[in-house]
């Protein structure tokens, strides 16, 4: 997608001429889910050490990416959309049952808060941002009422992540982030130890656009996670990826 991105650009500026579309571009078409999860008769109210042990299932066969994809659209209040550059996604799962979905794509170009908190330079941010990750996405089902569940997945996530990422990429990410809107003010975040930062500008994940006329977006606040204690000496290095 972030290459497609890109090649779309470079079209723009009339720096290539890309051949016309086999099947179509599908841009302005919202994607619609193929499977629908019905709610079950009655919602799961147990306790948390009764779903012992929780599990997050990569997705890794298109089936799973279809039930993801699925879940998303219909239940997360934000929607749908293919996550930037590269990935993960998880089901969340416990007792044969799935509870939800959680997803992790390519960091924001620019933030400001989060880049003080790093504190590397425009150049180290260039050579490093693969090493952050953007928590995009994290549902649970509306039907699975469970107290003190998501603070949980978020740590399990973050033990289980770097693992997962480093045999599907070749390298570690060392930091987290995410960004909560409104209503919703990050609690789960809080409670699984993640730092908040402050609040967004309203620019978008892209910062601000060259002309100054990029449309606002709503305010969101900040949220990061460290993956690792040496994390800005990794994220602010003079050498490569690994």
């Amino acid at each position: 997608m972030s290459a497609r991105v890109a090649l779309l650009r470079l079209q723009a500026k009339g720096l290539i001429e890309l051949p016309a579309p086999r099947n179509g571009n599908g841009n302005g078409k919202v994607w619609q889910p193929t499977l629908r999860l019905e709610p079950p008769p009655q919602p799961l109210q147990v306790s948390l050490s009764e779903l012992q042990p929780l599990e997050l299932q990569l997705v890794r066969r298109p089936e799973q990416s279809q039930l993801w994809n699925s879940l998303v659209a219909q239940y997360h209040f934000l929607g749908h959309y293919n996550l930037p550059g590269a990935q993960l996604r998880y089901l969340i799962c416990a007792n044969q049952q799935v509870l939800g979905a959680i997803g992790f794509g390519a960091a924001a170009w620019s933030v400001a808060l989060r880049d003080r908190f790093i504190g590397w330079t425009a150049a180290q941010r260039q050579r490093a941002l693969p090493r952050v990750l953007n928590n995009a996405r994290f549902l649970l089902l509306p039907w699975v009422r469970v107290a003190h569940l998501a603070s949980p997945l978020l740590a399990r996530c973050a033990r289980q992540l770097p693992g997962d990422f480093s045999a599907r990429y070749g390298w570690r990410p060392v930091l987290l982030e995410t960004f909560v809107q409104e209503p919703y003010r990050g609690t789960c975040y809080r409670a699984a130890q993640w730092v908040p930062l402050g609040q967004t500008q309203g620019r978008g994940k892209k910062g601000p656009h060259p002309r100054g006329d990029q449309t606002p977006v709503p305010v969101k606040h900040v949220w990061v996670y460290p993956l690792a204690p040496d994390f800005r000496r990794a994220l602010c290095a003079e050498e490569p990826l690994g």
